[in-house]
């Protein structure tokens, strides 16, 4: 944890990490891009996400996060703003969003990209979050742990709709 002045909650506490995975699918990246491009198929491979808007298709989002950390249960609305795409090989996203009753916000920052593999598709994610605010003052290992989990279901998720 390191301090963050610009907290607008009034707490000196960010917990932040990074991820990267490549993940093989045996399907072929239109194949990928279709199903990584349907929003609703998207929300089930994120527990924590309760409800997604499509405001404009593959440009903006708003969404509501839902989930228990701790002694806090979170209930943050983000936006999600699509920063960079290429059809059928890259979307970059950003996303922030705030919890006003918990104090806490939240950003992520990710990009997946699709790679032509032997007999199929590699789909690269990776990205970072940041969690500031009182739920940060749980540490930066509880949240690790808990976006561990989310992550691993993502995961896991991504490669059985996917392959």
């Amino acid at each position: 944890m390191s301090c963050n002045e610009g907290d607008p909650f009034g707490s000196l506490t960010i917990a932040h990490g990074d991820f990267a995975r490549t993940i093989w699918v045996p399907a072929s990246k239109g194949e990928c891009w279709d199903v990584l491009t349907d929003v609703q198929e998207i929300v089930r491979w994120i527990p924590v996400l309760d409800s997604v808007d499509e405001i404009e298709r593959l440009k903006f989002y708003r969404a509501t996060l839902r989930d228990r950390i701790g002694m806090f249960s979170l209930s943050a609305d983000a936006e999600i703003k699509v920063t960079e795409l290429v059809p059928e090989s890259l979307i970059r996203f950003e996303a922030e969003g705030e919890d006003h009753q918990v104090g806490a916000r939240i950003k992520v920052r990710a990009a997946l990209g699709l790679d032509e593999a032997l007999a199929g598709t590699n789909a690269n994610v990776n990205g970072r979050y940041e969690v500031t605010g009182r739920v940060a003052t749980l540490g930066a290992s509880t949240i690790r742990s808990k976006a561990e989990k989310i992550l691993d279901h993502f995961y896991t998720e991504m490669r059985a709709s996917l392959g």
